[in-house]
């Protein structure tokens, strides 16, 4: 059911490292996003796929995590993503696919979701130092980094209290989304 994979599709960002996923897999989740409507059916977007040790590196270190929570800057290498898909748009498009990308990156995380995997959308990313270390062409720029693996953290969601939308760890590492309830969304 679609309310089911929408709800378990959270932002994880802890997973098990030794979990790997295929670039095949990586494939089949882009596939969905090629199926997803596109503005104007301009179909902008690319994607770059890593799934192997010696790229993750590369990409890892330019990401940033968990804004919300200030003691804990990232995964620690055992908990690291087994996978990213990273997504470029044309520089020279005459139209910027942000609703695209959006679309998009739903689409490969509710696949992945359905395939027992997580993951997190990433927009904090030292683009030019990614971009020059993974070599991607000049006339694309990245838009979103999707990180992918098999979940290994617990993520709850909680009614907002206080209007604080802030997420937190508690001292079991359970994740807690305050999410607002559908009566305050709707005007």
């Amino acid at each position: 059911m679609l309310k089911d994979l929408v709800s378990k599709n959270r932002s994880y960002r802890r997973f098990y490292g030794d979990h790997k996923i295929s670039i095949g897999i990586l494939k089949e989740l882009v596939d969905l996003a090629r199926l997803s409507p596109s503005s104007r059916n301009l179909q902008p977007l690319r994607f770059i796929l890593s799934s192997d040790q010696k790229t993750n590196n590369l990409i890892f270190p330019n990401l940033a995590w968990a804004g919300y929570i200030k003691d804990w800057e990232a995964p620690i290498e055992e908990e690291r993503p087994s996978a990213y898909i990273i997504i470029l748009g044309d520089k020279n498009s005459p139209k910027k696919p942000e609703f695209d990308v959006g679309i998009a990156s739903q689409s490969i995380l509710l696949g992945a979701v359905e395939k027992g995997l997580g993951g997190c959308m990433i927009g904090s990313i030292k683009r030019n130092v990614l971009s020059e270390k993974i070599n991607i062409p000049d006339n694309y720029e990245i838009y979103l980094i999707i990180a992918l693996g098999k979940p290994k953290e617990k993520v709850v969601i909680e009614t907002v209290k206080d209007n604080d939308i802030k997420y937190w760890r508690d001292e079991e590492k359970t994740h807690h989304v305050p999410k607002r309830s559908l009566d305050d969304l709707i005007i």
